[in-house]
């Protein structure tokens, strides 16, 4: 065999996958990467910052097919990732974990420096197009090239952002053996919506309560920014909410406006300025953006001020769909997860490991997909070493 372990993917978890095993025994490794370099996605993080996990850890921000297993590999040390970088991290105000650098460019350097000095063999450009048996492990074709080795992990993403090589054609190459592959949806995205009430609102950013509601019911509130767009609505609160509605139908995005004022107080504002003589258009201005205002007071169809902070408190948009894969953060779905072992090892393909988002597995917004990329690939690393 040329190698012990064949890493396909130069991401977070791959990443990660490699660095354990080469600080866990003497081994070779090698790294296939599609792109042009590693870590591209890890590189725009968090906007560039490196938002890589959360402080808050926990079972319920987490989707797919064993979310009880993923809980028992991520939902443990919240700064478990960090450990792969020579950098001091520190939460925000939210939770989210960054380096203290805010440089997720700096998280990719480290990493490859790890690895250089560890001594992995590192192949870029080298887009997989077949995985097949061999006695006693594996073969692993690129277009220039066949590689063997003991294991293979396939760390190779989902689908999202096919513009840093995650185009989901990974997942054919474990079809084969007898992986199915969950319903894939575009998650951490922007939401197209009815713009029936916010033709006018463009460009305008709100900070609110927003809350998913599948089939009259609400399954998820979330206070952040919400920002208006020609096709729904965009921001740090739509893309958490995503999660929960991409794959549903029947679904609606609740907005609640002014979240930190009471609806009696915000009653009898309206109330005020009845009395003082504003035109009804006007009812909500300096209480909430002029412009958001007006669209409030438009749909309420009433001069009553009940009915006003009715409609403020609950603006609903019915979810029409996504912007799609290609500005989606991450895949909701992927393969499944009953075909892999705690270990995350395949069921039909002993020696086969997964990481990261190829999996049926995804996180909320805030630093919860690269947690699970980075304890995934460890997990999955350590239970190579334990054969090796």
């Amino acid at each position: 065999m040329d190698y012990d372990v064949i890493i396909i993917g130069g991401g977070a978890s791959g990443l990660a996958c490699a660095v354990t095993l080469l600080k866990g025994a003497e081994c070779k490794v090698c790294v296939l990467e599609a792109g042009e370099r590693l870590g591209r996605k890890l590189a725009a993080t968090g906007n560039g910052q490196g938002n890589i996990s959360n402080t808050e850890l926990g079972s319920s921000h987490y989707h797919g097919g064993n979310v009880p297993l993923a809980e028992k590999i991520a939902c443990v040390d919240p700064y478990e990732g960090a450990r792969f970088f020579n950098c001091l991290f520190a939460p925000d105000d939210k939770g989210r974990i960054y380096p203290a650098g805010k440089q997720a460019s700096a998280l990719v350097d480290s990493l490859n420096f790890t690895l250089k000095s560890l001594g992995a063999e590192i192949y870029t450009a080298s887009r997989v197009t077949d995985i097949t048996r061999i006695n006693g492990g594996f073969a692993v074709n690129t277009a220039n090239k066949t590689f063997t080795s003991r294991f293979v992990a396939l760390c190779a993403g989902g689908k999202a952002q096919k513009h840093f090589g995650t185009d989901g054609s990974a997942y054919a190459l474990v079809r084969k053996f007898g992986h199915a592959v969950t319903p894939l949806y575009p998650s951490l995205v922007q939401l197209k919506t009815d713009v029936t009430h916010i033709k006018t609102l463009k460009g305008i950013r709100a900070e609110c309560n927003a809350t998913a509601v599948v089939g009259g019911k609400r399954v998820k509130t979330v206070r952040g920014d919400v920002i208006f767009t020609e096709y729904g609505v965009s921001g740090n609160a739509v893309f958490t909410l995503s999660a929960y509605l991409t794959d549903k139908p029947d679904s609606v995005v609740s907005l609640e406006f002014l979240p930190d004022f009471s609806a009696e107080d915000i009653e009898k504002d309206v109330n005020a300025k009845i009395n003082a003589g504003y035109p009804v258009a006007e009812l909500l201005s300096g209480t909430l953006h002029n412009q958001i205002g007006r669209a409030v007071v438009r749909r309420a169809q009433s001069p009553e001020a009940k009915e006003i902070v009715r409609v403020l408190k609950n603006f609903t948009l019915e979810v029409k769909g996504t912007l799609g894969f290609d500005y989606a953060q991450v895949t909701k779905g992927g393969i499944d997860m009953r075909g892999v072992t705690d270990g995350l090892e395949s069921k039909f393909a002993p020696g086969l490991y997964f990481a990261g988002e190829i999996l049926d597995i995804d996180g909320d917004c805030g630093g919860y997909n690269l947690h699970w990329a980075f304890t995934g690939g460890k997990r999955a690393a350590l239970s190579i070493l334990e054969k090796l």
